[in-house]
Order: C-alpha cells, then sequence, then structure tokens
C-alpha cells in the first residue's frame, strides 16, 4: 500500500467507534457496499466489480482494494467517502483504508455490460433523481423538534444555491407546508402517459425549495387522517412514484416520529437513503432516540450523524440556561459512533417563524447561524451533494465508440 493510499485511510481512525466485543463480517461489509453507488454508472460498485478485494483483521482494521474505472477519476473522492462512512459504523469496526487500482479494458466492459443491464432490468421504482442525496431527518419520539429542523436545514441548503426537495412523510402530523409558508393544492401533469404529482415551489435565495406534503392535498390544515400503517406506507410510496421532483441535490425526508411501519418502509423503497437523528439534551430523550439508529442499522441505512436541538437558552440578559438537560446529542452521537452534527439553540424566534411560514434561517441570531453551520457541516463534510463531474461513463463510453467505429470499418 503507498503512502497515499494510507494517508486517505487516517481520517477514519478520528471517528468515534463502537465496543470492538462483537466484530463485522465480511459479508456485512460487502452488503453494505452494495449501498454505495457509483453517481455516473448509477450501479452500486459491487456489482460493478470495483470491490476487489476486502480484508477485515482480528482488530476491526478493514483494508479494501478499489478499481476504479480511470486512476484519476475526480469521482474517487466521493465514493471514498461515502465507502468510508458505510464501514465506519459498523460495529467493531477501528479503521478503514483503501487502495486504489485501475480497471482493465475487460473490466471496463463489464462494468459497463453490468451498468446498462441493471438499467434495463431495474427501472427506476421512484421519482427521485439517483444523483439526489436523500437525508431522512428522524427522531425517537415526538416533541424534540424534528421537523423545525428539516425545514430550516432545508431553507439552508437552499441559500447555498442548491435545489432541495422536502417530503412530509408525518402523514399524520404534517406541517411541512405551514412551516415553509406554503399554501394551495398539488397540481398534476396533464401530458405524457403517467399522469405525475407537482411538487409545491418556494425560491429561496439562489435555491428551490420543491415540497410535497399531505397538508397539500387535504382540504384544510385541521383534517384529521383515519389511516393505519399500510396505508401511511403508501402514501410515502406514492410520493416516490408518483411526484415529478425533477433536478434535486437534496431530497430531505421529514419522518414520523418513531420506528413504525413508514421507516421501515422507506427502507426498502429507497434504499440509499441515509438518515440524521434529532434529539434534545434530555438523557431521556437520547435513549429513545438509540431505536431510531438501531432501526436504520438493521435496515442497511447509513447514519450520517445526529443533532441535539433545544441544547439551552439564552435570556435578555445574557445568560444561559440548559432547560432540557445536557449532554443528551453527544451521548447519543458516542453511542451510535457517529459525529454530532451541530447544536441548535432554543429561541423564542424559531417556533414564531415556523408560525409565520419564515423559517429562522432566513433571519438572523443564534438559532438561524446555527442552522447555517449545520447545512454546512452537511453540504460540505458530512453528506455532500453528489457530484457530476464524470469520468468513468465518459471514458467507457468513448472507448465504446472507439471498438464500435473499428468493428464497422473492419465489416
Amino acid at each position: 500500500m503507498d503512502a497515499s493510499s494510507r494517508a486517505e485511510g487516517d481520517s477514519a481512525r478520528d471517528r468515534p467507534q463502537h465496543d470492538r466485543s462483537a466484530l463485522a463480517s465480511r459479508e456485512e461489509i460487502l452488503r453494505l457496499l452494495a449501498g454505495v453507488v457509483d453517481p455516473e454508472l448509477r450501479s452500486d460498485i459491487v456489482s460493478l466489480g470495483m470491490v476487489r478485494d476486502v480484508r477485515l483483521s482480528p482488530d476491526g482494521d478493514v483494508e479494501l482494494v478499489m478499481a476504479l474505472t480511470t486512476a484519476g477519476c475526480p469521482l474517487r473522492a466521493q465514493i471514498k467517502r461515502d465507502v468510508e462512512a458505510r464501514i465506519g459504523g459498523l460495529p467493531g469496526v477501528r479503521s478503514v483504508s483503501i487502495t486504489w487500482a485501475e480497471m482493465t479494458p475487460e473490466e471496463k466492459a463489464r462494468a459497463m455490460a453490468t451498468a446498462r443491464k441493471n438499467a434495463a432490468a431495474e427501472a427506476p421504482d421512484t421519482e427521485v433523481p439517483p444523483e439526489a442525496r436523500v437525508l431522512a431527518v428522524a427522531s425517537g419520539k415526538g416533541g424534540v423538534g424534528k421537523t423545525s429542523v428539516t425545514v430550516n436545514l432545508a431553507a439552508a441548503l437552499a441559500l447555498r444555491g442548491l435545489r432541495v426537495g422536502v417530503l412530509d412523510a408525518d402523514i399524520w402530523g404534517f406541517s411541512v407546508p405551514r412551516m415553509l409558508g406554503v399554501e394551495g393544492r398539488l397540481r398534476g401533469t396533464n401530458s405524457g402517459e403517467k399522469r405525475r404529482i407537482l411538487p409545491a415551489r418556494k425560491k429561496v435565495g439562489n435555491g428551490v425549495l420543491e415540497i410535497v406534503s399531505m397538508g397539500l392535498l387535504v382540504d384544510d390544515e385541521s383534517s384529521a387522517l383515519m389511516w393505519r400503517g399500510l396505508i401511511l406506507s403508501r402514501a410515502v410510496r406514492h410520493f416516490l412514484e408518483d411526484v415529478a421532483w425533477g433536478e434535486l441535490d437534496y431530497l430531505l425526508i421529514d419522518m414520523p416520529p418513531g420506528t413504525g411501519d413508514v421507516q421501515m418502509g422507506l427502507a426498502r423503497m429507497l434504499p440509499r437513503t441515509e438518515m440524521i437523528v434529532v434529539t434534545t439534551p434530555a438523557i431521556s430523550a437520547q435513549k429513545v432516540a438509540i431505536r431510531a439508529v438501531n432501526m436504520a442499522r438493521k435496515s442497511y441505512l447509513r447514519v450520517v450523524g445526529a443533532v441535539e436541538n433545544m441544547s439551552s437558552f439564552t435570556c435578555a440578559h445574557g445568560e444561559t440556561y440548559r432547560l432540557f438537560g445536557s449532554g443528551g446529542g453527544q451521548l447519543l452521537a458516542t453511542e451510535a459512533g457517529v459525529p454530532l452534527l451541530g447544536s441548535i439553540p432554543l429561541e423564542p424566534a424559531v417556533a414564531d417563524g415556523s408560525d409565520r411560514g419564515e423559517p429562522v434561517v432566513l433571519a438572523s441570531g443564534e438559532a438561524a447561524d446555527a442552522f447555517r453551520r449545520l447545512a454546512a457541516v452537511i453540504a460540505e463534510e458530512a453528506a455532500p451533494a453528489l457530484s457530476m463531474a464524470g469520468c468513468s461513463a465518459r471514458i467507457i463510453a468513448a472507448a465504446e465508440a472507439a471498438l464500435d467505429a473499428h468493428g464497422h470499418s473492419a465489416g
């Protein structure tokens, strides 16, 4: 292994680690790697033949040999981040290191054939674009401010010039439209073979929010939905399959609290989903939030990190009070082996902005600053938008064009 490859694996050693009493297996590692998708070929790196070797030491050191279509592929950094993020969260994993190699012409041809076969045999089940990063914002229970985190994070990402979808999967407790200041009913397309639902659109800075919620389908916000689990999952499925989302950098999904049918259904319908877990500083809330983490991992979803909401309150005289206790967010992050992505202070302006349909992140203050920092951590470190700078598809297409031209001339 050369020095640069070793250096690329060193960062994984700095993350919080699980108890190594129960080591991960090679099969678990491969199953998680099957959730890493090449952003251009749009197939997982295992089926494409990019994973040449997996070695796991008794001490929890994972060594991978990865073959790229070209050694200088600019998507290498993105694939590396995704691989490390998924494998680093397994129980017993101490470090992840990657040795990079380049595919042979034969391997490139097989990879392209596999990608084409997968595209034909596994037509997209959803209208969510493959280049969109899907982040489910979850909590162990209600009352922790999960939806306010979702809408403010979405608005903060849009302020960075990104296109952000917001799917309100809290079918019973829909409140996203009010908190984002969106009214009216969703419309549908009238052309094409299949009609699609058009999201409500809201411009935020140089970015755009595309919003879908049951609150934009019922007569009014006070309507009660007497639905049970299976129907709830079916509603979310329609939002994934029948909404014309268009181009997105991110899709944020505001999950219902707990670990019920919607959560399990989403893991089946959109397995590339990644999860952000929201808790309050109270230890009791942290103990409940870890259930959402465990549910995600049992469904082979990556947990991006934890967010501590309502961390502290600062009064007009400058005194700071921890009204809901302290330490819950960091305890959740430590127990889950994930980073604490941010802590959001308790400010009346957050609730006031939500009531007026003007997310606090669009204003100023400590909470607004905290949400903008959270968006920066997400977009720049924890879950950056997938780059479509591209290398593999162009190179393989050029190679195939050359082969086709040679075949025609030979014939």
